[in-house]
């Protein structure tokens, strides 16, 4: 009888653990609300297994469904897969009548659209409004049947449970568990990585240590434009130190040239503007607005400049992508650099004071005097869009976190593999895109005049392959983790990888490998690539 009663007792406990709601279990744990998240889950469904995203956002997407519509692309013919798939469901929705509702379909034509490939690949559109973004990503979890837990935040102290070098779970704060073979950070911070004591580097590699050119502190190297192209004050009384210097001017000495720092590039939100009186919200003064936060950016204007208007970049129904564009715009210089290893709280702190700068700025050059007249009248044409981010004042739900923690992994991708000098090994997707770094700091010159620093630009020359060894830690840290956007390049790298529609291949790619690497039961770092390659190729990715 005793035994009965025993028995009975340990299958009572045994079904309260399973069915417990703060214990879930899949075969792969995905942390991360991005599109890189979505390609994983969807890949890691058809490969026959099972998936659960934990994600600290409530949308899906990232940027993609962030406000960032005007993709940056480089060579599209190098992007396949899950990615093109998407791109290809923008087209289709574009495609009926009902998707236009602000604009006629034929006023703003065939802008974004590329043409069927030699290969027969389907039509695509690379530009399109955030909202449309978000209901592709959610298309895909509702086809593919995935469970996502929203506005979950992983516990970065003590919820990373690991064993033998392999992590058994995740924990987030409100004490949901997350069991997994395989887990993937698609986060941008990366913060599952990082909760896991895998190396990374924030900030700028000198560039002595990968052997490069374009890493580290770029005094002196001006490109794209967003520079201070005419000599102006940066003190609040022209010409006199004296008066103090004028807000967001750095009085730290910027570095030497090629040498490292823990400086990192500029955010700033990719707004959805637009100039349908009907279906715009004109800029509101923020709560906490200081016109003289703007001060540089009138004496920019004094100077003659007049380029405000030039990365309004159209999106379908008569709104816009809106990105940094000048030496002063929307990217809020040097005022991130603490945000890679902050803590929720004070990132919280540095995503307003950043909400709050740009949503100024748009109101200081929509209203203040010392904004020329012309630019005046035409930025009050504008304002944000009242149906898009509908359940955040139309305000981008994501900021636009364009780098911070890099994985040091089993291999780091460096120019030389951008510039394809030295080829990648064991190809996993391809980037195109130019070597892009936006500022990093605005200085002093010794001259007593102010500048940008850390604007780079420079093309990549051809469609260049992506390692596997970048998407992996070394195995001695982890070896059941795969990281698709941190991953591991040295800075200057990053800022050619770290386009949307290159995350989302990886993120596929990682899909692929945990599904894999759970069949052969087998870490991550010793799986058989030829097989991997094999697959990807099936599901039409290019390498």
């Amino acid at each position: 009888m005793k035994n009965y009663v025993f028995a009975f007792i340990c299958f009572l406990f045994a079904h309260v653990a399973y069915s417990n709601p703060l214990n879930n279990e899949a075969d792969v744990i995905i942390y991360g609300g991005t599109a890189a998240a979505v390609t994983a889950a969807v890949q890691v469904v058809k490969m026959g297994r099972s998936v659960i995203i934990v994600s600290p956002d409530k949308h899906l997407g990232g940027l993609s469904s962030g406000g960032l519509g005007f993709t940056d692309t480089g060579n599209k013919s190098v992007i396949g897969g899950l990615a093109r798939e998407f791109y290809h469901r923008v087209f289709m929705h574009y495609q009926t009548d009902s998707a236009w509702k602000w604009q006629k379909q034929t006023e703003y034509g065939n802008k974004g659209q590329g043409t069927p490939a030699m290969d027969g690949a389907e039509r695509t559109m690379w530009i399109f409004e955030p909202s449309v973004a978000e209901k592709v990503f959610e298309d895909f979890i509702a086809q593919y049947k995935i469970k996502v837990y929203r506005d979950e935040w992983l516990d970065r102290q003590k919820g990373v449970e690991k064993k033998n070098g392999s992590i058994t779970s995740i924990t987030t704060l409100s004490g949901k568990k997350f069991n997994g073979k395989m887990f993937i950070d698609a986060t941008y911070e990366g913060d599952l990585m990082a909760a896991s004591n895998v190396r990374y580097h924030v900030g700028r590699e000198a560039n002595s240590l990968y052997d490069e050119k374009w890493n580290g502190v770029q005094v002196g190297t001006l490109h794209h434009g967003h520079w201070f192209k005419t000599n102006i004050s940066p003190y609040k009384i022209p010409g006199n130190p004296s008066s103090g210097l004028l807000p967001r001017v750095s009085a730290a000495h910027p570095g030497v040239k090629g040498a490292g720092d823990n400086k990192i590039q500029a955010y700033c939100f990719r707004m959805c503007l637009t100039d349908k009186p009907e279906n715009r919200v004109p800029f509101a003064k923020p709560a906490g607005y200081d016109a003289s936060q703007y001060e540089l950016l009138a004496r920019v204007f004094d100077s003659g400049w007049n380029e405000t208007f030039q990365k309004f970049d159209p999106v379908p129904n008569r709104k816009t992508d809106t990105n940094n564009h000048g030496p002063f715009s929307t990217d809020n210089i040097g005022m991130n650099y603490d945000y890679p290893e902050a803590s929720y709280e004070r990132r919280k702190e540095i995503i307003k004071e950043h909400e709050t700068y740009q949503k100024g700025l748009m109101y200081f050059i929509a209203n203040d005097p010392r904004v020329p007249e012309n630019i005046r009248t035409e930025m009050q044409k504008w304002g944000l869009a009242k149906d898009e981010f509908k359940d955040n004042g139309n305000w981008p739900h994501q900021m636009y976190i364009r780098e911070a923690r890099r994985m040091i992994g089993q291999e780091v991708m460096t120019e030389h593999e951008v510039f394809s000098a030295r080829p990648a090994k064991n190809s996993v997707g391809m980037g195109s895109y130019v070597l892009d770094s936006h500022n990093t700091q605005r200085y002093v010159k010794e001259d007593g005049f102010v500048q940008n620093e850390g604007d780079i630009d420079v093309s990549a020359r051809q469609p260049y392959k992506i390692g596997y060894g970048s998407i992996i830690p070394k195995k001695e840290e982890c070896k059941n983790l795969l990281v698709p956007v941190c991953l591991s390049a040295s800075h200057i790298a990053f800022g050619s990888i770290r386009m949307e529609p290159v995350f989302m291949v990886l993120g596929q790619s990682a899909g692929t490998a945990a599904a894999q690497a759970i069949s052969e039961n087998k870490a991550v770092q010793d799986i058989d690539y030829s097989r991997l390659q094999q697959q990807l190729l099936k599901d039409m990715q290019k390498l």
